[in-house]
């Protein structure tokens, strides 16, 4: 949740502060503000309700004079509504202290209660503020020394933070401090950075340090100084960010969604590069961790959301490939319900931002009790491929829009090749050629879908721009896909929509069936199971028979469906465990063009962050 970003430097603070937020409002956009120490060293602080716009026209209206020290936040409210009192910055020690907050902070309410019997006088119902007038009564306290108030305070407050401060009489000194919540240092020349990820500095550096648990860390022009809470020195570690500015611009797009829809090709042809040599795949960043996959009785995947949809296609791939049982886990009810997990058991956690606090607890309480891990993340510096055992990278580029598209086509090719190469390690595939060459085409085959259906879908979403419900129907691999279709639309549409595993219709679900009522159905290859495909055609007659509208995503060629569709979107021939990154390209298409037909906003929904940093 939130965004946060920190200067010191010569260039101006306030343009870097808004870029850095714009590029950061996908992880919240109740509200936005900045704090700048001026050239007089005077501190001045700016912050509004509403979207990062409503900051960037008061800042135009009524300038706030500018100076090379600042800190800015966009807000995904928790304690508090969006309101302009509860927006960030938060001030203390008369107003020369500004504090910026990611997280939660879940013992406020004691905190609060104390700092009130001492006087403080609070102008917001946030949490945040409560920390922003402790770290003041402590610098008060000790003779103004901001790093040592820091370390004072840091280890009173529970729960889930990343802080960053500022004081009027420290020019060229951002303080930040992180439990539990994301912060990453960006290296400049003369300047330094600091961010919830890396897109806060990306246009001015690619040079980075992670930052670990329970750290602090203080930036000026000309270094950088971490240590932990204890006040012990820490290396942090470097990391060279791989993408560049534009790559999280949209570029002449109509929204981030649609740019982000188009790149799955490249996103899906960026994971597989350099993983597949002589006809198998071979993960570099597993080579000698054999380990890991050897000796093991059980897979546990957790994830959240769309992620753990994602999850649910490697779990039918692992289980074929490298014959092993997998289970999939939400991770916020992995921890909570004392599972049977040791030493053969291992946990593949999956997280686009490395930083879903739900996944990095599962992951934590995964190592505390023996379990092996290994994440499959998106972004560089995370949190969670740091508290695993191994990573596999995704390589689809910083995606923006909250609802996942690319990110979710790449983590499933990860999770692919992930059971290809424990089937090779754990000597279960004894040819995996044939697969290996479906998996190399995909990108191709992506584009086809692209290519060839999205006028008809988007037609098809303005047609049914009215429409108050719809359903998604699969089996086996399109079942993920049928539960990531409804998710979309609810996302971004916020209509009733539902995914169902399609023989669970006379179990229930075929009561929702009246006349009109949408269905898509994803069609299985008749090629890979005639009985499936069979079962999924007598489906579809069923739900007809009362009347639903059917939608029907098949295979190129596939005649036995015409006679019971009214509508057929189709998609290029493949292997069974491939098909779902053909299938779900239609559905993100069809979710996008109702949003957009209703008027919409398809990159910043109501209600919903990018990256869920708080449990």
């Amino acid at each position: 949740m939130c965004g946060i970003v920190g200067y010191v430097g010569p260039r101006p603070s306030q343009d870097i502060l808004l870029a850095g937020l714009a590029r950061l409002e996908y992880r919240g956009y109740d509200s936005a503000g900045v704090a700048v120490i001026d050239g007089d060293g005077v501190l001045g602080m700016r912050k509004k309700a509403g979207k990062l716009a409503v900051l960037r026209d008061s800042l135009a209206d009524a300038p706030l004079p500018d100076g090379s020290t600042g800190i800015g936040h966009t807000r995904w409210a928790t304690h508090g509504g969006p309101t302009d009192g509860n927006a960030h910055p938060h001030l203390a020690d008369d107003d020369k202290l500004a504090v910026i907050h990611n997280g939660i902070i879940e013992n406020f309410s004691a905190l609060r209660d104390e700092l009130l019997a001492d006087g403080v006088v609070f102008r917001s119902e946030t949490d945040t503020e409560v920390a922003a007038a402790l770290l003041g009564r402590e610098y008060a306290g000790n003779g103004g020394d901001l790093q040592l108030a820091f370390r004072s305070i840091v280890n009173r407050l529970e729960g889930a933070f990343t802080l960053l401060a500022m004081h009027q009489d420290h020019p060229g000194l951002v303080v930040g401090a992180r439990r539990n919540s994301p912060l990453v240092i960006g290296l400049g020349e003369g300047e330094n950075f600091l961010g919830s990820d890396v897109a806060a500095f990306i246009e001015y550096t690619r040079k980075a340090l992670a930052i670990g648990q329970d750290q602090i860390v203080s930036i000026t022009p000309e270094s950088v100084t971490v240590m932990d809470f204890a006040g012990t020195p820490v290396e942090p570690e470097p990391f060279d960010v791989s993408w560049d500015a534009a790559a999280a611009e949209k570029g002449g797009w109509s929204s981030f969604m649609a740019k982000e829809v188009a790149e799955q090709p490249e996103a899906v042809a960026n994971t597989i590069r350099g993983r597949i040599h002589d006809g198998q795949v071979v993960i570099p960043e597993l080579d000698g961790l054999d380990e890991l996959f050897v000796g093991i009785n059980r897979v546990i995947i957790t994830a959240c959301g769309t992620a753990s949809y994602a999850a649910l296609v490697g779990k039918y791939a692992i289980e074929q490939w490298a014959r092993v049982a997998v289970d999939v886990e939400l991770a916020h009810e992995f921890r909570y319900r004392d599972p049977v997990i040791g030493a053969d058991t291992l946990v593949v956690s999956i997280s686009q931002s490395g930083e879903t606090m739900d996944t990095l607890m599962a992951v934590k309480y995964a190592r505390e009790r023996g379990a092996r891990t290994l994440s499959v993340c998106n972004t560089q510096g995370a949190t969670i491929p740091r508290e695993s055992d191994a990573v596999v990278y995704t390589h689809a580029g910083p995606e923006v829009a909250v609802a996942s598209t690319k990110a979710f086509s790449a983590q499933i090719t990860a999770l692919l090749l992930l059971g290809l190469h424990m089937g090779r390690v754990r000597g279960a595939i004894a040819d995996a050629s044939v697969d290996v060459a479906e998996l190399a085409a995909l990108p191709e085959k992506i584009a086809k879908v692209l290519e060839s259906e999205q006028e008809h879908v988007t037609q098809l979403a303005g047609w049914m721009a009215d429409t108050r419900s719809v359903l998604f129907l699969g089996r086996h691999v399109g079942y993920p896909i049928a539960l990531e279709g409804a998710l979309k639309l609810k996302e971004i549409s916020y209509i009733h929509a539902e995914g169902f595993a399609a023989g669970e219709l006379k179990h229930g679900p075929i009561a929702l069936i009246e006349p009109g009522q949408p269905v898509f159905v994803l069609v299985p290859s008749p090629r890979h199971s005639a009985l499936v495909h069979s079962k999924v055609v007598s489906n579809i007659q069923e739900i007809r028979a009362r009347g639903a509208r059917v939608i029907v995503i098949a295979e190129e060629g596939d005649a036995a469906v015409l006679p019971f569709a009214d509508e057929v979107i189709h998609i290029p021939l493949a292997g069974a465990m491939f098909e779902p990154l053909l299938a779900v390209v239609p559905l993100q298409i069809f979710a996008m063009a109702l949003a957009t037909a209703k008027g919409l906003d398809v990159d910043q929904p109501r209600n919903l962050a990018k990256s869920v940093t708080v449990e």
